[in-house]
């Protein structure tokens, strides 16, 4: 387990549900020097409110080229291939201590990300890169279980209701998670390092997947929204959004009892970006308390900003919510995936050989 929000994230949400205000903060500005310029934005799908880089474009006088990517392990390949020309990247905490020790990844320019104080402390400094030489936080969450109310008929609580559920079910494709879960279920280390014990994980994963219809790229609410699965292994973010879109409250996200995965998704900048100044101030402009709380009122995610939780501008609905801002006892649950680059090819081949005796 780690320290991540267990001191003073969960005041600050505390503090923030029960006054429930907000506060007037001062708009961001733009520095001068950057009209006509261009930036190169890589970063998850659906993971950024509608109106973020409008926004920005406008007050700085640039254009902002944006580009999706569907994985860690897929944004981490491409760059490989050297970087294309991108100027942000927002990968996953044990994706950026890959990337660092890949030579990916670009030191950041603090004079230049003044808004960096805003961030709760108790989310900086983390091992995977301490001192924030790399990255800075820019939303958190957990992997959980995305259903249908109606469908299954019961409350989920579990991932053993999910594994053993009669019926279609989706997992999500993501590694580390995946058989992070699994060895948490057997009783594992979620980061093992034991090459018998990540077999065991993937072996756990085939014997209880007789029920998976597809593993998708993190974006279930389609399929269940269509009727063609009744659950999925997912990030809450889709659930709420699909509750959102629907208006309607036949689905629910929950957190399981065994335990889950904790994430944080950071930005950063890549080797050779083409306009690293213009990246900076971008960064900049995402840890604002009003940018920072409108793209995690949009995606449902936790925000890591102190001043946008203090200030009263997360959606009270969203704040309240465990399966967003889980409650200290089930965040004492909660592991983080550790990068080792000494066993990650070991976790790769696993789920390689988890989808190809699923068939997926």
């Amino acid at each position: 387990m780690r320290k991540l929000l267990l001191t003073t994230t969960a005041l600050l949400i505390a503090a923030s549900a029960a006054t429930a205000q907000e506060t007037e903060l001062e708009p961001w500005a733009c520095p001068e020097g950057f009209e006509g310029q261009t930036l190169n934005v890589y970063n998850w799908g659906f993971y950024i409110a509608e109106d973020t880089v409008a926004n920005f474009q406008e007050l700085c006088g640039v254009t902002v080229n944006y580009d999706v990517y569907i994985s860690n392990e897929d944004l981490i390949a491409r760059l490989l291939q050297g970087n294309p020309g991108y100027d942000i990247v927002i990968p996953t905490g044990y994706a950026v201590q890959v990337m660092i020790e890949e030579g990916l990844l670009t030191p950041l320019d603090p004079d230049a990300i003044p808004n960096i104080a805003n961030i709760s402390p108790d989310l900086l400094d983390q091992s995977f890169d301490p001192g924030n030489v790399y990255s800075v936080p820019y939303q958190w969450g957990t992997i959980g279980i995305a259903y249908n109310r109606t469908a299954v008929g019961e409350d989920i609580t579990s991932y053993e209701q999910l594994f053993t559920y009669d019926g279609p079910v989706a997992w999500l494709e993501d590694v580390r998670g995946m058989l992070g879960i699994a060895l948490n279920q057997l009783g594992f280390d979620p980061n093992s390092t034991d090459v018998d014990e990540i077999a065991a994980a993937r072996d756990y994963l085939i014997e209880n997947g007789e029920n998976v219809l597809t593993i998708v790229m993190g974006n279930s609410k389609q399929l269940l929204q269509a009727g063609e699965i009744d659950m999925a292994i997912d990030y809450p973010g889709n659930t709420f959004q699909l509750l959102a879109e629907c208006n309607c409250d036949d689905f629910a996200y929950v957190i399981p009892s065994e335990g889950t995965q904790f994430w944080m998704d950071n930005v950063a900048i890549p080797t050779d970006a083409p306009n690293e100044a213009l990246a900076n101030v971008f960064i900049d402009y995402l840890l604002d308390p009003q940018v920072s709380a409108d793209i995690s009122n949009y995606t449902a995610y936790g925000t890591p900003n102190a001043v946008a939780l203090e200030a009263g501008l997360i959606d009270e609905a969203l704040l309240n919510n465990p399966g967003i801002y889980p409650t200290e006892e089930v965040r004492a649950r909660l592991f983080e995936s550790v990068a080792d680059p000494d066993n990650e090819l070991e976790f790769n081949f696993a789920w390689d050989e988890v989808k190809v005796a699923l068939g997926r």
